[in-house]
């Protein structure tokens, strides 16, 4: 169980796998390193690391101040330090993508390219209540089999998606205890969460054009209700050279290992440069 410490002494979960271009996963905003389990089969000839963010998954819980993205980027970027690598690709879901813009806008040397997961600089505010009403709260249902049961029916825009594929999700956002299903995070995210949120919302399209001159990435849940048509349009409209994906029946966030995904992600990654 490979950890390292932060520099205010966080102990922080991550794994570090295969050989190649290292490329970082930096997962959604209450999830951890599962949040790839699909999509890492395809991703060969990579050296794929996955981190827990601080509160998440097997990494230690901390001053709930420090769940921001500030933070969690500069744990993204001891995390390359302490494996002693210093440029990466990002593949960022959600939260995720959000960090590899602001890794872009303040240390783009360490950047070899980024692929984002169904986010970009605008945020849908349907999508932000959707997150805000689950954030930091145990689940109504009490079983595995109960919340498998109900999952495709609280996950909008989603179709043709196999109960095997619910199990797995079920699996990787709750922990099962004699109580019930619990979620596998600090609940103290949600006030990081929702104090962030009561502050005037930033311009995040600086942060988008940071990326300018790297290989870049977007995918889209067709259904999306965090990330629009109009910001997707202005995504592309603004880094014409960006590879642009929407992956049919998926809401937010696509799996990552739908054709569309894969097919996109896999053209990114001949357009990154291994660092010598």
């Amino acid at each position: 169980m490979p950890k390292f410490t932060t520099h205010d002494g966080i102990s922080l979960h991550y794994t570090d796998e295969g050989e190649g271009l290292p490329l970082l996963c930096l997962s959604g905003l209450t999830r951890d390193h599962r949040d790839f389990d699909y999509v890492a089969p395809h991703l060969t000839g990579v050296r794929l690391i996955r981190l827990d963010y601080r509160g998440r998954g097997q990494s230690d819980w901390a001053d709930y101040h420090t769940y921001t993205i500030p933070t969690e980027g500069q744990d993204a970027l001891a995390l390359l330090d302490h494996l002693g690598i210093a440029k990466a690709a990002i593949l960022g879901t959600s939260r995720g993508g959000l960090i590899a813009m602001a890794l872009a806008a303040t240390v783009k040397d360490r950047l070899l390219g980024a692929a984002l997961n169904d986010i970009g600089p605008e945020i849908a505010a349907d999508g932000l209540k959707v997150i805000e009403g689950y954030l930091g709260r145990n689940p109504k249902w009490k079983t595995v089999d109960e919340a498998i049961a109900k999952r495709a029916g609280v996950m909008a825009g989603f179709a043709n998606v196999p109960e095997s594929r619910w199990r797995e999700e079920v699996d990787h956002l709750y922990v099962v205890t004699d109580d019930g299903l619990k979620i596998p995070y600090d609940p103290k995210l949600r006030e990081a969460v929702l104090e962030a949120g009561a502050q005037p919302i930033p311009d995040l399209w600086p942060l988008f054009d940071a990326f300018k001159g790297l290989p870049l990435c977007t995918i889209r849940g067709a259904n999306s209700d965090l990330l629009s048509p109009g910001t997707f349009a202005e995504m592309k409209r603004r880094r014409p050279d960006m590879i642009a994906a929407e992956v049919p029946d998926r809401g937010h966030i696509p799996f990552l290992d739908e054709p569309e995904a894969l097919d996109a992600l896999q053209r990114w990654l001949k357009m990154l440069k291994v660092p010598a």
